[in-house]
């Protein structure tokens, strides 16, 4: 007879020191031949649903989707974070966070069901009452997929729950674009979530072999969800601060000018996404792992924030230059007053993706109380930024945010998450500085050569074309001056073994 299994052995990690960069270079491979596919997906699907559905519909979506994402949170509560980020890690105690998630999930369903009326009362619009309690019914199945993906990723199987993340992500824009082809309206964005995650729930559980047992008072669970609670705190924090644009403009304003700003909001969110999730997922846990080497930690995160930055912020430039043209292109017609709102948002994406990355940083090091001060911080210069530009319309918030951003709270957050630990402030700077400089560059050549006169009636495709040709050739000449950058440029195929200290060395 076959002895009895070790209920422990999905969650131990100590066997993943000895192909540690394997499991990066493969799992970081598939992740972004997987999150390329996505983000080509996304782009097409909003420039589908747009054309096959009305400002209203996504204005009317994203009045609960700030509620929505707030509730997630609660819903997780951190636990999965933990599970992720603990060196050790036992069955019993991953077990009785399972049924937590899902006790959250089920509490979650039942307090939107009843409240949906009056999320339709406060935006003024009744379709919300039904709208509120169809997508409520998302936390009952998400409950019973959180513990599985994280265990997942704690294993490092990046491939493996970025396939799951993209096929299921794929499968919702299907059923949307089908929906909406079919006269749903905005039942059409209804059914894109719930699809997606229904589908994630069932590759979860066929993909990871654990399977919880039931619930009991380990001595560790308070420590799990000490961390989870400063973990969820910041999260609920930050994203109170960053959903209050929405919630503020779709009560101030409206249906139509909050699908506006949607629209751009989630145009300008689509690519870095694409690119700070999968990131995060696999640099996470490589951190986890090498807390204990300060050196090995530090070159690691900084040759990454290094790298991203090269690819993100001459391409938000990009985007703030010529954002009437990717409206026009992506949209079409109808939506040109959602230009001015993109490229004020496209200041914000020139920091957005390097500033996510220090809540790794933070979450690594074990300092979640630090990254809830942070948050409280963060979120009330937001507040006040949105509140100041509301009556000026989406645009006037768009541009409160990101100028506020820019000159406030990344300074902060750059000086925060480096007073302790193994990177210093000084080490955030020098690692953004050339990229800002190139993204500079790039920003006064295309804006001023949109201003010359034989260039005003060119079309919106050729245009951008034409731009992110220029943009390209002017980001790698900017590299190659710098010394940094031109070494940078020569690592960059090489960055996950660099990342583990493997690689070779400049």
């Amino acid at each position: 007879m076959a002895p009895p299994r070790d209920p422990d052995e999905h969650l131990r990690v100590d066997h993943l020191k000895a192909d540690l960069t394997g499991r990066s270079l493969r799992g970081g491979a598939v992740t972004a031949i997987a999150q390329f596919v996505k983000l080509g997906a996304q782009v097409g699907a909003v420039a589908l649903l747009a054309r096959l559905l009305p400002p209203t519909a996504f204005g009317l979506i994203a009045m609960v989707a700030a509620l929505f994402a707030l509730l997630e949170l609660f819903k997780d509560l951190g636990l999965t974070a933990a599970t992720i980020q603990r060196p050790e890690i036992s069955h019993r105690e991953v077990s009785t966070l399972f049924w937590m998630n899902v006790g959250f999930g089920l509490a979650i369903f039942v307090v939107l069901y009843l409240a949906a009326p009056l999320v339709a009362r406060f935006y003024h619009q009744p379709e919300l009452t039904d709208v509120t309690r169809v997508l409520g019914a998302g936390f009952l199945v998400s409950g019973f997929t959180a513990q599985h993906v994280a265990i997942l990723r704690r294993q490092m199987r990046f491939g493996v729950v970025s396939c799951a993340e993209v096929g299921a992500e794929l499968l919702g824009l299907a059923v949307a674009v089908a929906t909406a082809l079919s006269g749903g309206g905005y039942w059409a964005l209804v059914a894109q979530r719930l699809t997606a995650i229904g589908a994630l729930f069932l590759a979860a559980w066929v993909l990871s072999p654990w399977r919880p047992g039931r619930p009991t008072r380990e001595a560790g669970i308070g420590k799990l969800i000490g961390f989870g609670g400063n973990f969820t705190a910041f999260n609920v924090v930050n994203l109170v601060a960053r959903s209050l644009d929405q919630v503020l403009i779709g009560w101030y304003w409206g249906a139509v000018t909050l699908g506006l700003y949607e629209r751009a909001y989630k145009l300008l969110m689509a690519p870095i996404n694409n690119i700070n999730a999968p990131l995060a997922a696999v640099v996470m846990p490589t951190l986890s792992r090498l807390a204990d080497e300060p050196e090995r930690y530090r070159r690691g995160y900084l040759m990454t924030l290094e790298k991203l930055c090269m690819v993100t912020m001459p391409g938000a430039a990009l985007l703030v230059a010529t954002a009437d043209w990717i409206v026009a292109l992506v949209f079409g017609p109808g939506w040109h007053d959602a230009a001015p709102i993109l490229a004020f948002l496209g200041i914000a994406a020139l920091f957005q993706p390097a500033a996510n990355t220090t809540g790794w940083l933070f979450l690594s090091q074990n300092r979640t109380r630090e990254m809830l001060r942070w948050g409280l911080i963060g979120a009330a210069i937001t507040a006040v930024a949105v509140v100041g530009g509301l009556p000026f319309g989406a645009t006037g918030v768009a541009a409160s945010f990101a100028v506020s951003g820019l000159c406030l709270r990344m300074p902060i957050l750059f000086w925060s998450v480096g007073r302790r630990g193994p990177v210093t402030t000084s080490d955030l700077y020098r690692a953004v500085l050339p990229s800002a400089l190139a993204a500079i560059v790039v920003l006064a050549a295309v804006g001023g050569l949109r201003r010359l006169p034989a260039l005003a009636d060119i079309g919106p495709a050729l245009g951008l074309a034409g731009a992110a040709a220029l943009t390209a050739a002017l980001t790698l000449l900017c590299f190659l001056v710098v010394p940094a950058s031109r070494r940078a440029l020569r690592e960059f195929r090489r960055l996950p073994g660099l990342m583990l200290g493997t690689g070779a060395r400049a």
